[in-house]
C-alpha cells in the first residue's frame, strides 16, 4: 500500500505526515485490499480540510473532513473511511457467499 500525501497552503511536516500514517495503518488493519491512497490537507483561513481517495480492488473510496485543526480533521477523515471500508467489505463478502450458495445449489 502507498500513501500519497499532499499539502495545499500547508507545509506536510514529517510529524504530520508520520501521523497520517499511524492512522491509516488502522485501515489496512479491517482491509487489507487498499491499493494506494492520496491525502490532501489543506488550510483554508481558519478551516483544516483532509480528504483522501482509497483505491481498492474493484472501487474507489473518497471522503473529506473539516475541523479547526488538522489533527483532529486527520481523526475525523479516517473514522469516515474506515466506515466506508467496512460497509465495502461486507458488501463483498455477502456478494461472494450469495454467489457462493448458487452455485452449491446446481
Amino acid at each position: 500500500m502507498q500513501i500519497d500525501i499532499t499539502g495545499h497552503h500547508l507545509k506536510v511536516t514529517a510529524a504530520l505526515r508520520q501521523y497520517v500514517e499511524k492512522k491509516f495503518k488502522r485501515i489496512t488493519k479491517h482491509f487489507d485490499h487498499v491499493i494506494d491512497i492520496h491525502v490532501v490537507l489543506t488550510v483554508e483561513k481558519l478551516t483544516h480540510k483532509a480528504e483522501a481517495s482509497l483505491h481498492v480492488r474493484g472501487n474507489k473510496i473518497f471522503a473529506n473532513s473539516n475541523n479547526e485543526g488538522m489533527y483532529a480533521a486527520v481523526d475525523s477523515l479516517v473514522d469516515k473511511l474506515d466506515r466506508q471500508i467496512v460497509k465495502h467489505k461486507e458488501k463483498v463478502k455477502d456478494h461472494h457467499q450469495s454467489e457462493a450458495r448458487r452455485h452449491t445449489a446446481h
